[in-house]
């Protein structure tokens, strides 16, 4: 029995999903084609950007998608503001300097939102910014940013906003049709519960029609990827068939769960067992309940001397469920998902796993809340 990915990427998916993997298809052939497009108007609709923004989609993980959206829509003499509470956002940085952009961060502890009064701050002392780039949901922790909020602030201010959403796309409400989003980002391996390989852009028309020239990568170019699929229909370069049609599929059963609202509500009820369930073993979260995402919780290992993640990892894996490695520095934790083809049963099994973990170890904790 294959065990379940308690992960926020890759992540557990369903048998349908998978069985649609089964069928080969050849990259420039017509009905592979209407695939492709059929997939990237329903991720443009999930969106809400129908008629203003276009989607754009880019072989590889959900990485090489923010990559390219930073070297696309970021021209060479831009300067990036990042406000970073996390990993995910340090990785953006790293990316802006490889790259060759100017970048300025504000530092924010990894347990606390953004604070957008400091976003608003840098942006009026500033006027070299040109781009602000934001992670929503930050999966090294969990905490999810206010996106709304930064948008607005964005916007008012006259620059461009870059929006990692990864791990809360087709979770998290957005409507970039009332929240002001110039680029949106995010992968097929995430809450649209399909298989990694590939990332997608949801950029306004008009910043992909300026962003000629910027990219300095031929094929992170997401200019001429949506040039080149406007003409002939077909991705520049071999596309990851098999994957697009997982996602096809995914996206099926998206929309037949109830889509975001329905989906999002089940990551929550999902995300409250866990918590519940964890507090009940006596294990602490890293973030305070309400800046807490419904994809990934963060728990602080426990102060026993007779703890270890790796054997409290192969104790519950060995009962069916792989859990995450903590992403801090600093102190150490392990992290749990909430997302995926599972259930709240599901959940109640994975935390039965790890008291029973737990209890072979010799670690008895109390309670907390």
């Amino acid at each position: 029995m294959q065990p379940i990915l308690l992960t926020p990427g890759p992540l557990t998916t369903s048998e349908r999903t998978r069985s649609a993997m089964l069928s080969d298809w050849g990259s420039w052939d017509g009905e592979f084609n209407r695939l492709t497009a059929s997939v990237c108007g329903d991720l443009l609709a999930i969106a809400g950007g129908e008629g203003t923004h276009a989607c754009v989609p880019l072989q590889g993980s959900g990485t090489f998608a923010v990559e390219a959206a930073l070297g696309t829509f970021v021209p060479r003499n831009g300067k990036v503001l990042v406000p970073s509470n996390g990993a995910y956002a340090d990785r953006i940085i790293r990316i802006l300097e490889v790259l060759g952009r100017e970048v300025r961060v504000i530092e924010h502890r990894e347990d606390e939102p953004l604070d957008v009064s400091r976003v608003a701050a840098a942006l009026s002392s500033d006027p070299a910014i040109t781009h602000v780039a934001l992670v929503h949901c930050e999966t090294g922790t969990g905490v999810l940013n206010a996106l709304d909020e930064v948008a607005r602030t964005v916007a008012n201010h006259g620059r461009t906003l870059v929006v990692d959403a990864m791990s809360s796309f087709a979770a998290v409400a957005i409507d970039v049709s009332i929240t002001p989003i110039d680029v949106l980002i995010a992968a097929s391996g995430k809450c649209l519960e399909g298989v990694p390989g590939m990332g997608f852009v949801i950029a306004s028309k008009a910043n992909l029609s300026a962003a000629s020239g910027n990219s300095h990568s031929l094929a992170l170019d997401l200019h001429d990827q949506w040039g080149y699929m406007q003409r002939t229909g077909q991705w520049r370069y071999t596309p990851p068939t098999h994957v697009v049609a997982a996602l096809r599929s995914a996206i099926d059963q998206f929309v037949e769960e109830g889509g975001q609202p329905a989906r999002g509500t089940r990551y929550r009820m999902q995300c409250g067992e866990l918590v519940s369930g964890m507090r009940q073993l006596g294990f602490r979260t890293l973030l305070a309940d309400d800046v807490q995402s419904p994809i990934i919780v963060t728990f602080l290992a426990p102060d026993h001397p007779a703890y270890s993640f790796p054997e409290l990892y192969r104790r519950v894996r060995d009962s069916g469920f792989i859990l995450y490695p903590g992403k801090l520095t600093r102190i150490e934790t392990f992290r749990i998902g909430c997302i995926g083809a599972i259930t709240v049963q599901d959940i109640a099994r994975a935390v039965g796993a790890v008291g029973d973990a737990l209890n072979a170890m010799g670690i008895r904790l109390g309670a907390t809340s």
